[in-house]
């Protein structure tokens, strides 16, 4: 079903440089950004290309509601990692906040983002597809770099794909570790980044890490990215491959990449 995007759009952003990424290809392309940032790492950098850039924190409800309608904004996109820890930490809750988490039977992301969803639609706010202004940072089939995988890395891969569409049936992680047929860590909480900490530190070296989009995938929130942290960590601990599911995950900074994984002897490539 096909939309009509209006000149004023809305960025609820998190850590990263992928709303970064958003603002720029939007502004580009002759829409004007207003975002809210519930993040510090990527404030200078958005700067550029909204006209506004507010200061929120995720639980924060009352006053991210007041910006919108103050702004007009009538269309949002959520972009960037906000850590799932926020969870944890209610001291910067406003009451409703609160009180709708209390009504969650669970807490998990779809779960959270629905209701988020739910209480933007009662202003008359619509949450778009992540990919609208991004569409050029989906990854198609293939090996993307000059290292190909061997036929043992493919078992791993082809369990690992399974194993992660088997977690995202539960809604708990997109990311699992594989070593030799062997599973060295599922992706919760933590994050990806983490998870391959703790997987590949399990199997020593040659990890394999599988990221792919659950089954009933919303494309309103929790699309799988990868980019240059996610490389750096595998290099760190000594992971050789990462396949993500193809059509359906973005590479931010993709060149940038496809370079650090080509002399860092990584295997990158989607399926």
């Amino acid at each position: 079903m096909s939309i009509t995007l209006e000149n004023k759009q809305g960025l609820i952003a998190g850590d990263g440089i992928l709303p970064v990424r958003m603002a720029q290809y939007a502004k580009e392309n002759g829409f004007e950004v207003v975002c809210i940032s519930l993040a510090k790492d990527n404030v200078h950098q958005l700067k550029k290309y909204c006209s506004k850039v507010y200061s929120c924190h995720p639980g924060e409800i009352n006053k991210v509601e007041k910006i919108l309608k103050d702004e007009g904004i009538k269309q949002i996109t959520f972009l960037g990692k906000v850590h799932k820890k926020v969870l944890l930490q209610l001291h910067k809750f406003d009451k409703r906040a609160i009180d709708l988490l209390k009504e969650a039977t669970r807490l998990n992301d779809d779960k959270v983002m629905l209701m988020i969803v739910e209480e933007l639609a009662k202003i008359g706010v619509e949450v778009l597809d992540q990919t609208i202004f991004i569409k050029n940072l989906m990854i198609p089939a293939g090996v993307l770099g000059k290292h190909k995988p061997t036929e043992s890395q493919m078992e791993d891969v082809n369990y690992g794909f399974w194993l992660a569409k088997e977690m995202g049936k539960l809604d708990v992680g997109q990311s699992v570790v594989i070593k030799d047929k062997m599973i060295m860590a599922v992706e919760a909480i933590e994050g990806t980044d983490v998870c391959i900490k703790r997987g590949a530190k399990l199997a020593k070296s040659d990890a394999v890490v599988v990221k792919v989009a659950k089954p009933k995938q919303d494309r309103r929130f929790d699309i799988p990215a990868i980019g240059m942290k996610t490389l750096r960590t595998m290099s760190h601990k000594k992971a050789s491959l990462i396949a993500v599911e193809a059509n359906q995950t973005i590479i931010v900074d993709q060149e940038k990449v496809i370079q650090y994984a080509d002399s860092h002897n990584i295997v990158i490539m989607a399926v």
